[in-house]
């Protein structure tokens, strides 16, 4: 019923930028939060970043000051711009939402397929 989209992965060179999309669709009834994790070869799923239905961000020390949540609220939409990427960036980058659907209403996460970000040279 719910499903999250992700793009603007792929291939960027050490110092470059990408884009990352996440749009949420379905029975929505509210969308409590939204944010990024990702998962490296070998490793575990890390949160990213996150942001609440009421604007706050949180952020993994390791990304702050390059990478920035948001979200478009009439397009359940979430963003992740990331800047001055370096090769430890390299994972797989899921989208991640914690909301409420009308029918059934029910409140759970619901999670995307995810996307690789690739940062070499």
């Amino acid at each position: 019923q719910v499903q999250l989209v992700e793009s603007g992965g792929g291939l960027v060179q050490p110092g470059g930028s990408l884009r990352l999309s996440c749009a949420a669709s379905g029975s929505i009834r509210s969308i409590y939060a939204m944010g990024w994790y990702r998962q490296a070869p070998g490793k575990q799923r890390e949160l990213v970043a996150a942001i609440t239905s009421g604007g706050s961000t949180n952020y993994a020390d390791s990304v702050k000051g390059r990478f920035t949540i948001s979200r478009d609220h009439a397009k359940n939409t979430v963003y992740l711009q990331m800047n001055s990427l370096k090769p430890q960036d390299t994972a797989v980058y899921y989208c991640n939402a914690d909301l409420a659907t009308f029918f059934p209403p029910t409140r759970r996460d619901y999670w995307g397929q995810g996307t690789q970000v690739t940062v070499s040279s």
